[in-house]
């Protein structure tokens, strides 16, 4: 019988001893090590640079405008108003600058939204912003998938296989699985208006919707040039008319595990995205002032660390890969 976890989120008051007892958690960590240990080996060997950076900012990637993929959360510092990080993408961005190189980090994200079966509101990201465009990105991210694959079927295929898990979809990853790509309009088109969301200005892609593109173009695909009005104010222009976004989210197991896109290179770019999102542009200043003083033409993407377990033990709730688990609302101890 495979290892199964004891859902201790269900009753978080006296968790820490069920998580000693279970061997469900004890395999958790062990495959988190090696993804950490993974991820590093991949960098390096590319010349890739990690930054350690702080988790507070004043300056979240997810504003309240149209295209926020995720709701901010608020702290007060010491009377300070500030927020718990959601992402670091713009320091990543800055540390392309400052090092020269790649760069990239492995830590916490914070989200308003509570949690349910497929999202975190603390969860670890694997993050990184490389020199170059988006086509070069997403071809990084299918590499970095494989190796990653290749790396747990090397170290960890009696964990994997002790908790029900399947390693013909690692050995089908690492050995090199195809990842196909459609625009957004493609998908819309090919759904027939199921599955998609209507927002009047911008459209966007429901679980529903990745379920049955999954079903009919099968999983490691990816959904490109989304409506710019669907995405955050970074992801560059696709069109000269600013209609669509150079991004794309890779969908595998539960739906979307990494989102990517590419970076405005000018300050008026960004301008022009922040009046079209209807963002003040106050708090993003010194990202304009980054643009006068070094342009650079860089883009990044952010794996879902919790979804990219749960595809490789076929598990279906992310809650049960949080050692310590949190909700927002909730003290909890330890």
């Amino acid at each position: 019988m495979p290892t199964l976890p004891s859902q201790v989120w269900k009753n978080a008051s006296n968790y820490h001893l069920e998580v000693l007892r279970n061997p469900w958690y004890r395999a958790v960590a062990r495959l988190q090590n090696s993804i950490s240990e993974l991820t590093l080996d991949y960098w390096r060997a590319r010349g890739g640079q990690t930054l350690h950076l702080p988790v507070t900012t004043g300056s979240i990637s997810s504003p309240m405008g149209l295209g926020s993929d995720s709701l901010p959360v608020s702290v007060d510092l010491m009377g300070a108003p500030t927020y718990l990080a959601d992402s670091m993408q713009f320091m990543l961005e800055f540390g392309c600058r400052l090092t020269g190189t790649d760069a990239y980090y492995v830590m916490p994200s914070f989200r308003g939204e509570d949690t349910d079966a497929t999202h975190l509101c603390q969860f670890f990201h694997s993050e990184a912003e490389i020199v170059g465009g988006l086509d070069e990105m997403l071809t990084t991210v299918e590499d970095y998938l494989r190796q990653l694959a290749a790396g747990l079927l090397e170290r960890d295929s009696d964990v994997i296989l002790g908790c029900g898990g399947d390693l013909t979809r690692l050995e089908r990853l690492a050995s090199g699985q195809q990842f196909r790509r459609i625009t957004f309009d493609e998908a819309a088109e090919l759904l027939g208006g199921a599955g998609i969301e209507d927002q009047g200005g911008w459209r966007t892609l429901t679980r529903e919707g990745e379920r049955l593109l999954m079903e009919k173009l099968g999983e490691f695909l990816w959904v490109t040039h989304w409506d710019h009005l669907a995405v955050p104010f970074y992801q560059a222009f696709g069109d000269p008319e600013g209609r669509t976004a150079l991004n794309a989210d890779l969908l595998f197991g539960m739906g979307e595990v990494v989102g990517a896109g590419e970076r405005h290179v000018t300050a008026e770019e960004v301008r022009r995205a922040l009046d079209l999102h209807q963002v003040d542009a106050e708090s993003y200043n010194w990202y304009l002032e980054m643009r006068d003083f070094a342009p650079l033409r860089t883009s990044g993407f952010g794996l879902g660390i919790e979804r990219f377990l749960m595809w490789v033990l076929d598990h279906d709730d992310i809650r049960d890969f949080q050692l310590l688990p949190r909700r927002n609302g909730h003290n909890i101890v330890p």
